[in-house]
């Protein structure tokens, strides 16, 4: 893979963390974001911590700004941000709809939007979108998330559709349950009911979905675009 400069949402944790520290240790300049300002716990010089809100139109305005100032063209994206705000339908409020379908679809509508231009003209890009297993099949609780992350799927094959004639490729993968802070509250008893439904028979790792957005970004899935690639020990197979 050639140096790119590779920008990430949702940096600062978790996967995001993870896709951010693969990319640096093969040597592409990566600007990792999140909502306030946070530094990589990685030493390494080619990673850029950069606090953006991506539900703010003005924050991806002034991002822009800071890319064009430091001659930074990414041409490879990674939409991971997301929240969750999880209730019942019944007892959800209207602003918890709001909040989740602003970060995890709008967000990505805008930060595609603002940095997919440079790779039309320059007739490359990766684009690739952090969705989930919970909106393939659902989930109790999550109708606002579910229907996000179902979004994001309809604007990947879109998108893709739409610029695949630039040398532009879109894709979509969808965690299932990973080991990270958002599971580490599930107690040894939810775990190990969790566990049961998974073929594989554990929780994904990071480096699972990492792993395979390297491949995405890659010379080697030239030909991949449109598609959501579970990664979920086999919890929801289609």
């Amino acid at each position: 893979m050639n140096k790119e400069v590779v920008f990430i949402s949702g940096a600062s944790r978790g996967i995001g963390t993870a896709i951010a520290e693969s990319f640096a240790q093969l040597g592409h300049i990566v600007i990792g974001t999140s909502r306030s300002e946070f530094k990589f716990e990685s030493k390494l010089d080619n990673l850029i911590p950069l606090a953006l809100d991506i539900a703010d139109r003005n924050s991806i305005n002034n991002c822009v700004e800071y890319l064009k100032d430091n001659n930074l063209k990414p041409s490879i994206l990674i939409n991971n941000a997301g929240i969750t705000s999880d209730q019942l339908f019944l007892r959800m409020k209207d602003e918890e709809w709001d909040d989740v379908i602003a970060t995890n679809l709008t967000g990505t509508f805008n930060l595609t939007k603002a940095l997919i231009k440079n790779m039309i003209k320059d007739r490359y890009g990766r684009i690739i979108n952090i969705s989930s297993v919970s909106g393939l099949m659902g989930n109790p609780g999550q109708v606002n998330y579910s229907s996000a992350k179902a979004g994001l799927s309809g604007f990947t094959k879109s998108l893709a559709k739409e610029v695949g004639s630039r040398g532009i490729t879109v894709n979509s993968v969808a965690p299932g349950f990973i080991e990270t802070d958002m599971t580490a509250y599930l107690d040894d008893n939810a775990k190990t009911k969790l566990i049961e439904d998974i073929p594989l028979k554990r929780l994904g790792s990071v480096q699972d979905i990492s792993d395979l957005v390297i491949f995405l970004s890659s010379e080697d899935a030239s030909y991949i675009t449109g598609q959501t690639i579970s990664v979920d020990g086999g919890l929801f197979m289609y």
